[in-house]
């Protein structure tokens, strides 16, 4: 199966300054990616690019076979924060309808497939018997459960999120690392940012950020303590957060073990 990303010689700038500087990498299809690193590395930047909202600067970025520029079908974003006006009429079951309006035709109405796929991802998320609630009545997670469950109604081969388990209640995280987990059973290619070495270690790949990708490939071969000095700096492996476990120098074979209480 052909990689779902393939980043060449990518520079992206925001404004004059560049963000991410010339990286190489790739991201399998089918796999959960967790792009890490320290404040300001240019986590969200790249997945921004991904997303097709920032262009690349220089070099060739490839996703699902395309260019972001060109246009990206199948790929949804879910953003970090999303604000929500005081007095927004929407409820939770319009919002995950949204995810489904780039299928409509204009002025069209919701099939009862569209209806389906809707249910079937407020159920997912846990959040059914919110449907008739505005989003200005849920607490922060449970919007984030709905924009997330808006993310998978749409149609999709790629799942990008941004910090999905930042500042989220217990149930919320919970939920939302299930649906992490369950996508790529149902063929879609995860992609997330974070700043948790623990959710990246729990990851099938692993992009290290640090100005530029450090370091891409299963969590035994970016994550090393080399390539953590690199993107952290020295003094920062003594925090906790940051030890390094002791990865076999020898390759074998690398099974990733999901659910418990390790998750994302």
């Amino acid at each position: 199966m052909p990689d779902a990303i393939v980043g060449r010689g990518v520079v992206v700038s925001r404004g004059s300054s560049v963000a991410v500087g010339a990286s190489d990498f790739t991201v399998p299809s089918g796999c959960i990616t967790a792009i890490i690193g320290p404040n300001g590395s240019g986590k969200s930047t790249l997945l921004h690019a991904i997303a097709g909202l920032l262009p690349v600067s220089a070099g060739e970025l490839s996703v699902l076979g395309t260019s972001p520029d060109e246009g990206q079908r199948g790929v949804s974003y879910v953003l970090q924060y999303t604000t929500v006006p005081v007095g927004t009429p929407l409820t939770v079951a319009e919002t995950v309808m949204m995810g489904r309006y780039p299928r409509l035709r204009l002025l069209g109405r919701p099939t009862r497939e569209d209806r389906s796929i809707v249910a079937d991802a407020m159920a997912r998320l846990e959040i059914a018997d919110l449907a008739r609630r505005h989003l200005t009545e849920l607490s922060g997670g449970q919007r984030q459960r709905v924009y997330v469950a808006q993310g998978i109604a749409q149609e999709h081969q790629m799942l990008l999120l941004d910090e999905p388990l930042t500042g989220l209640d217990l149930v919320s995280a919970r939920t939302i690392d299930g649906i992490i987990h369950e996508e790529p059973a149902r063929g879609c290619t995860v992609v997330l940012t974070t700043h948790d070495l623990a959710e990246a270690r729990a990851a099938d790949h692993v992009i290290l950020m640090g100005g530029r990708v450090i370091a891409a490939g299963p969590p035994h071969e970016a994550l090393t303590r080399d390539n953590l000095v690199s993107a952290y700096g020295l003094g920062a492996l003594h925090d906790t957060d940051l030890e390094v476990p002791d990865f076999p120098t020898e390759h074998h074979d690398h099974t990733h073990e999901h659910g418990g209480e390790r998750g994302f």
